[in-house]
C-alpha cells in the first residue's frame, strides 16, 4: 500500500520545522544519533535518521556530520520528493531510502539507517539471522530481509527495500548496513540495538561449539500472537508473502566469495573437528608405540 497521492498535492509547509512538535523531534533525533555513535553503529559521518512530521514533510539529519555531534540546528526539512525546504545544512544524500519507506508504509513515522557491525557482518555475507531463538528479537524484529547492494544515495538503492518494508520493520542492506522503521525515532533506534545485539549473541554462541537451542513452533506462534497484538509487522502473518519476499532479491555470493583462494580459503573448507580428531589419533598412536 502506498501513501495517497492527495497527501503530496499539498505543498510542504516549512513552518512545521519551527513548531514545538518539531523541536521535540529534533531533540529525539540528536539523542538517537549520539546513542548510535556510542554503540559504534556509525563511524565518521555515517548513518542517517528521519521522522515524518506531516503529510509531505520529513525532518532528517544532514550530510557530513557525525551523529555524535548532531544539534537541533543541524537538522533539515524535506518533502517526499527529497527537496529541502528548511535547514541551513544540506540534507543527507540517502534520504531517498527513507522516503521510499514512508511512501510505501503509511504507519512508518521514523527511519534509522546505520552500520551496526554484527548485523553488517551478516549483510556482507548475504545471510540473515535465524529465528526462534530469543523472545525479544522475535517480537520486536522477527524475520529480517536482505536487499541487494546498489550504490548508496541513488534512487535505485532506495528502491531495493520496497519488496520488504511492508512486512518487515528491519532490512539488511547487502554490503552496507541496516535500516529500521518504527512509530518513533526512539523505537527505530531500539530495533537497531535489538538487531545488532542478537547478531552478536549468535556469533558468540557459535564459538561455544554447542548447538543452539530453538523454540518450538508453538512457542514461536505464541510470540507472533503477542507481536500482532502490539501492531508490529511480520511477514509470517501472511504465508504467501514469505515466499514472495524470499524470491524478491536472492543474494548470491560472488565467485570470489564462494571460491576463496590461498591459505585462508583452504582453511575455510576444512572440517576442523575431523582434522582435530585425526591429529589426536595420530599423536596417541605415536605415544603408544614408544
Amino acid at each position: 500500500m502506498t501513501v495517497d497521492i492527495s497527501d503530496r498535492e499539498v505543498a510542504a509547509d516549512p513552518r512545521l520545522f519551527s513548531t514545538p512538535q518539531a523541536e521535540a523531534i529534533k531533540q529525539e533525533i540528536c539523542a538517537a544519533g549520539r546513542k548510535l555513535w556510542l554503540r559504534q553503529y556509525v563511524d565518521g559521518n555515517g548513518g542517517n535518521i528521519s521522522h515524518r512530521i506531516g503529510p509531505n514533510e520529513v525532518i532528517c539529519t544532514p550530510t557530513l556530520v557525525s551523529k555524535y555531534d548532531l544539534t537541533p540546528a543541524d537538522l533539515c526539512l524535506v518533502d517526499l520528493d527529497g527537496k529541502q525546504i528548511a535547514g541551513t545544512k544540506p540534507r543527507t544524500s540517502e534520504i531517498f531510502l527513507h522516503l521510499e519507506i514512508y511512501k510505501s508504509v503509511p504507519q512508518a513515522k521514523s527511519v534509522v539507517h546505520c552500520h551496526p557491525p554484527h548485523a553488517t557482518a551478516y549483510a556482507i555475507t548475504g545471510k540473515v539471522p535465524p529465528n526462534l531463538i530469543i523472545p525479544e528479537f522475535e517480537v520486536f524484529v522477527g524475520k529480517v530481509a536482505i536487499a541487494p547492494y546498489r550504490t548508496p544515495g541513488t534512487a535505485e538503492f532506495a528502491r531495493t527495500v520496497l519488496p520488504f518494508v511492508r512486512d518487515h520493520n528491519t532490512v539488511l542492506l547487502a554490503n552496507h548496513g541496516a535500516v529500521c522503521w518504527a512509530d518513533s525515532v526512539t523505537h527505530a533506534e531500539w530495533y537497531t540495538e535489538v538487531l545488532d545485539t542478537y547478531c552478536w549473541t549468535l556469533m558468540l554462541a557459535a564459538q561455544l561449539g554447542a548447538p543452539v537451542s530453538y523454540f518450538s513452533e508453538q512457542q514461536g506462534s505464541d510470540l507472533l500472537e503477542l507481536k500482532k497484538s502490539l501492531g508490529l509487522p511480520d511477514v509470517r502473518f501472511n504465508a504467501s508473502r514469505v515466499e514472495e519476499c524470499a524470491q524478491a532479491y536472492p543474494v548470491v555470493p560472488s565467485p570470489a566469495a564462494s571460491q576463496p583462494e590461498g591459505l585462508q580459503g583452504k582453511l575455510a573448507n576444512v572440517d576442523v573437528q575431523a582434522l582435530v580428531k585425526t591429529i589426536t589419533e595420530a599423536v596417541l598412536k605415536e605415544l603408544a608405540a614408544r
